[in-house]
């Protein structure tokens, strides 16, 4: 087997690790050379930007499905505002005031496991709305998180301007089932292959610090790459009370630099984007993590939690070599 060395040069080269390799790293490798590997692969393959996102929880609450980890569950007993489908108006503000701050991304974010076609035609509209009032979300700035959405109702969201689509797997498919028991990884799986289909592009990861073991991060990260996902948000579990995952552990701070620092050597060429739970690091955690793979972030508020500034991670971007 090779060690860190020998396989961060392969990688740079253009070989894809295997899972026993990436394995054999999980296992052996100190965690300071590993993030340090990973930092170097970044560079190579994505250069030195940071890409930025932000999120608006476009309809809140009262989802069908019993996901453990989820605030928005009618499953659940949690104190989440409720609310249906924004209008226009209200999309606008949010994304003009990201629009403004220099944002990279926009997306809209609903809860419910799909939605109708009156509810996508509308969405449609705001991205067209959106587009006509905020250029830097013009030409694919604009993203959607809709749920188990349809073929068709894909290709009217990318007919909009939608240039990519988000629909997590949310952890490794061996433990997916002990998580989730309302819909499969598969029904996500088929949304996310018609989304492909009709050229958008694939924003897709998960959440750690889920029970699952981290042989299983590891499953997950190679589950993405066989998906050819081009964004992986990695969220660390933020235990809402409420939800049957209120009490869970939280990882170790090794544990999360390890994850990003592997996620980064068998995907190398994608965005490894912080996403919910990063406010729970320490912030020289958040710094280590960007120099450990990661390279893009949701900035700003959540969809029931409280996000970051977008002037302080600004600051944090640049002190860690990054520009926007």
């Amino acid at each position: 087997m090779k060690n860190l060395q020998e396989l961060t040069a392969d990688i740079l080269g253009g070989y894809l690790i295997t899972a026993d390799e990436a394995l054999e790293l999980l296992r052996h490798a100190e965690t300071d050379a590993l993030c340090d590997a990973a930092d170097r692969v970044r560079r190579h393959f994505m250069g030195d930007r940071v890409d930025t996102c932000s999120i608006m929880n476009a309809r809140s609450g009262r989802c069908s499905e019993d996901c453990k980890w989820c605030s928005q569950s009618a499953h659940h007993r949690t104190k989440i505002e409720i609310y249906p489908l924004t209008d226009t108006a209200e999309a606008l503000r949010h994304a003009r005031d990201n629009h403004d701050k220099g944002v990279g991304r926009f997306s809209l974010v609903t809860s419910g496991r799909t939605m109708t076609d009156g509810q996508v035609e509308k969405c449609a509209e705001i991205y067209r709305a959106i587009a006509a009032e905020c250029e830097g979300f013009r030409g694919g700035m604009r993203c959607a998180s809709l749920g188990l959405l349809n073929k068709e109702q894909l290709r009217k969201l990318k007919d909009s301007g939608v240039g990519s689509y988000h629909c997590n797997i949310e952890t490794a498919p061996s433990h997916f089932p002990k998580l989730c028991t309302t819909h499969t990884l598969a029904e996500k799986q088929r949304t996310i292959a018609w989304a492909k289909e009709v050229g958008l592009k694939i924003c897709s990861g998960g959440i750690i610090g889920m029970g699952e073991t981290p042989e299983q991060r590891v499953e997950m990260a190679f589950a993405l790459r066989e998906m050819g996902v081009a964004s992986i948000p990695v969220n660390v579990l933020n235990p809402i009370p409420g939800t049957p995952l209120e009490n869970t552990p939280p990882l170790s701070d090794d544990e999360i630099l390890r994850t990003f620092a592997l996620f980064r050597l068998i995907n190398p060429g994608v965005y490894i984007r912080f996403a919910g739970g990063r406010t729970l690091l320490k912030p020289e955690i958040q710094e280590r993590a960007l120099r450990s793979g990661v390279n893009a972030a949701i900035v700003g508020d959540l969809l029931t939690t409280i996000g970051s500034g977008v002037a302080e991670d600004k600051e944090m971007f640049a002190r860690c070599g990054f520009s926007l």
